[in-house]
């Protein structure tokens, strides 16, 4: 299998199981959450470059105005889809949230036909017309123009194809961009210190250790999906976007008790149905263009 599906199948599923973590920081407002997410991710990713003495990239890319300006785009629609995500799974929105990172593949699917010439093939649009069918049903059924997954979708698709089409790997454009967010971060978070409002050294010793843990739970996942949006379509990673807001939907459902009703049941099961279809279609068209191997 391409290596870029596993980086895929690693971040998403590592970012399905992420409400739990946000959930344990339930008492520590949203914005406080996103800076030490901010800041402590480029400790970490500084940390990486620094064991692997990797520094060459540093001044031609904060002397390219094309590349840095890349990455300040790409780092503020991170930091929105961020935040909407960490409000939305501690205000009990994760069923929502979910929807939102259903959406997604429908935009990177576009993205990819209207920026990246990329052409899906027959059964590759069969999957996503039935994947639209089931995410229009969702949202027909939530009642309301769902603001919350619409932020998440968009947000990280339009990031989606920044990252495909920048200029630096994955760990060159994470450090870039977390040192584009380090300085709004820390600014904040001396201001809470200041003010004595601060979570963090202040409370339970758990809330303190998880704020610092942000940033490998943020990098990790982040350079995996970064690997992966290089080396598979846009179209292809639209798909394996599902098993996030799957794992997350059975958690908002089965751990956090958030309504299930039949009519949910139904759109998910069309977005399954889908998975299987676009599963299917890419093995079968592997095995179709796959060399012949002849004995000797």
């Amino acid at each position: 299998m391409n290596k870029g599906i596993w980086y895929g199948i690693g971040a998403y599923g590592l970012w399905g199981f992420f409400p739990i973590y946000w959930k344990f920081l339930n008492d520590v407002p949203a914005l406080e959450i996103l800076a030490h997410r901010m800041a402590w991710s480029l400790v970490f990713v500084g940390a990486i470059l620094a064991y692997r003495q990797h520094w060459s990239w540093v001044k031609p890319a904060f002397t390219n105005r094309r590349i840095l300006l890349t990455y300040i785009a790409s780092a503020c629609l991170l930091a929105l889809n961020w935040f909407t995500y960490i409000w939305g799974v501690n205000a009990n929105f994760i069923v929502e949230t979910s929807l939102g990172y259903f959406i997604n593949p429908l935009v990177n699917v576009v993205l990819g036909v209207l920026f990246l010439g990329e052409r899906p093939r027959h059964g590759q649009w069969l999957a996503v017309a039935v994947a639209l069918i089931g995410v229009g049903y969702l949202t027909w059924q939530y009642g309301r123009l769902p603001l919350i997954a619409l932020t998440l979708a968009f947000s990280f698709g339009f990031y989606g194809l920044l990252r495909k089409t920048a200029a630096l790997d994955s760990l060159e454009g994470l450090s870039l961009e977390t040192a584009v967010l380090f300085l709004p971060a820390l600014g904040y978070l001396l201001f809470l210190q200041s003010q004595g409002n601060a979570a963090f050294g202040h409370s339970n010793p758990v809330t303190t250790s998880l704020l610092a843990f942000a940033g490998i739970a943020t990098a990790v996942p982040l350079l995996w999906f970064a690997n992966a949006a290089r080396r598979v379509t846009l179209t292809t990673l639209g798909i394996l976007q599902y098993l996030a807001p799957t794992i997350q939907f059975l958690i908002g459902i089965f751990i956090y008790k958030e309504p299930f009703t039949i009519q949910f049941l139904i759109g998910f099961s069309l977005i399954w149905a889908a998975l299987l279809i676009y599963s299917a279609e890419s093995m079968i068209n592997t095995q179709r263009h796959k060399p012949l191997r002849y004995a000797n």
